[in-house]
C-alpha cells in the first residue's frame, strides 16, 4: 500500500498538470482568434466584444438552468455588486478586443498581463495588502516590460498609435479591477460560475450600448449591430465564445481540484509565450528584440509575484 499511494498522488498531480496547461493553451487562443475576426471579416472591435459576450452568456446561463439552476440565484442585495462587475468586463473586453485590433495578438496578450502588477498595487492601496521587496521587483519589472513591448518609450508610436496604447495598458488595468472584484465576490459567497454568468450578461448589455453609442465615432471602435459575416465567421466567433471564453476557465478552474492555487498561476503565465507561437505561426506577427526584452520582464514580474504569493501561503499552512 505504501508503494502504491505516491503512485496514485503523482498521477493525480500529473492529472492537474496537464487539465491547467489544456486550459492554457485553450486560453492562448484567445487573441488570435479576435485578431482573426478583426482583420478577415472587418468586424468593429466592440461589437466582437458584445457578440462574444452576449454567446458566453447565454450559453452558461441555458447550462446551469438545466444542471446546476442554484448558480443562477442572486441575493438581492448583490445586484448592484453583480452589475458594477459586469460593467468593468465590459470595459475590460472593449479595451482588451480594440488594443488586439490595433497591437496585434502578441502585444495585446503580454500588455494585459501587466494587470498582476496593477492588481499587487491597488491591493496594497485599496485593502491595506502587504507591498513588501518581491512585489514592488515584480511591479517594476511588469511596468517597465509593459512600456518596452507597447514601445511607449518611442513617441512616434504615441503619434501613429496611442489608442492602441492607451487601450493595451487600460485593459490591464482593468483586468486588475476585475481580479479584484472577483475577490469580493468570493468574500461576498457568490460562487465563480455565478459571478462569471452574470459578469458577462451585465458586459453584453453595457458593450450594446457603448456600440451603439460608438457606430459614428471617428475611433471606429463601434460597428453595425449584425456584422456582415458568413458561417464560417459566425462559427468562428462562437468557437471564441465557447473554447477560450469558457473552456479556458472552466479548465483552469477545474485544475485547482488537482494542483494549489498558486502552481495553476504559474502554468498560466505560459499563455503569452503560447499566444506569441501562434500569432508568428499563423497571423505573422513577430517582436522586435526591446518587444522581446520587454515580454521577458513582464513575464519573469508575473512569476516572480506568483512566486511570493505561493510562499506567503506556504508559510501559513
Amino acid at each position: 500500500m505504501s508503494l502504491n499511494a505516491p503512485t496514485r498522488s503523482l498521477t493525480r498531480q500529473t492529472q492537474g498538470y496537464l487539465i491547467a496547461l489544456l486550459g492554457t493553451v485553450i486560453w492562448s487562443t484567445t487573441a488570435i482568434l479576435i485578431r482573426y475576426l478583426t482583420e478577415n471579416y472587418e468586424i468593429a472591435p466592440l461589437t466582437l466584444a458584445f457578440w462574444r459576450d452576449l454567446m458566453a452568456f447565454v450559453a452558461l446561463a441555458a447550462a446551469w438552468r438545466v444542471f446546476r439552476p442554484e448558480w443562477l440565484r442572486v441575493r438581492r442585495t448583490d445586484w448592484v455588486f453583480m452589475g458594477i462587475y459586469g460593467a468593468l468586463m465590459a470595459v475590460f473586453n472593449g479595451l482588451w478586443t480594440v488594443s488586439v485590433a490595433l497591437n496585434g495578438a502578441a502585444v495585446a496578450t503580454v500588455l494585459a498581463y501587466n494587470s498582476s502588477a496593477f492588481t499587487a498595487f491597488l491591493g496594497w492601496r485599496l485593502f491595506g495588502e502587504k507591498l513588501g521587496p518581491a512585489k514592488l521587483l515584480a511591479v517594476s519589472l511588469s511596468l517597465v516590460g509593459c512600456i518596452l513591448v507597447a514601445g511607449a518609450h518611442d513617441p512616434a508610436m504615441w503619434r501613429g498609435n496611442a489608442l492602441g496604447v492607451i487601450c493595451g495598458l487600460g485593459a490591464g488595468l482593468c483586468f486588475a479591477g476585475y481580479s479584484l472584484m472577483g475577490r469580493e465576490a468570493a468574500r461576498r459567497g457568490i460562487p465563480s460560475w455565478t459571478a462569471l454568468t452574470y459578469a458577462f450578461g451585465g458586459a453584453a448589455v453595457v458593450l450594446w450600448v457603448g456600440n451603439v453609442l460608438l457606430a459614428q465615432s471617428p475611433l471606429q471602435v463601434g460597428g453595425t449591430f449584425f456584422p456582415a459575416m458568413d458561417a464560417a465567421g459566425w462559427g468562428i466567433l462562437f468557437a471564441l465564445a465557447a473554447g477560450p471564453t469558457i473552456g479556458g476557465y472552466g479548465f483552469y478552474t477545474l485544475s485547482l481540484a488537482y494542483l494549489p492555487a498558486s502552481v495553476a498561476n504559474l502554468i498560466a503565465t505560459l499563455e503569452p509565450s503560447l499566444t506569441a507561437v501562434q500569432a508568428y505561426a499563423f497571423l505573422g506577427e513577430s517582436f522586435t528584440l526591446t518587444q522581446i526584452v520587454g515580454s521577458l520582464m513582464v513575464i519573469a514580474g508575473v512569476v516572480i509575484l506568483r512566486i511570493s504569493e505561493a510562499g506567503k501561503g506556504d508559510g501559513g499552512s
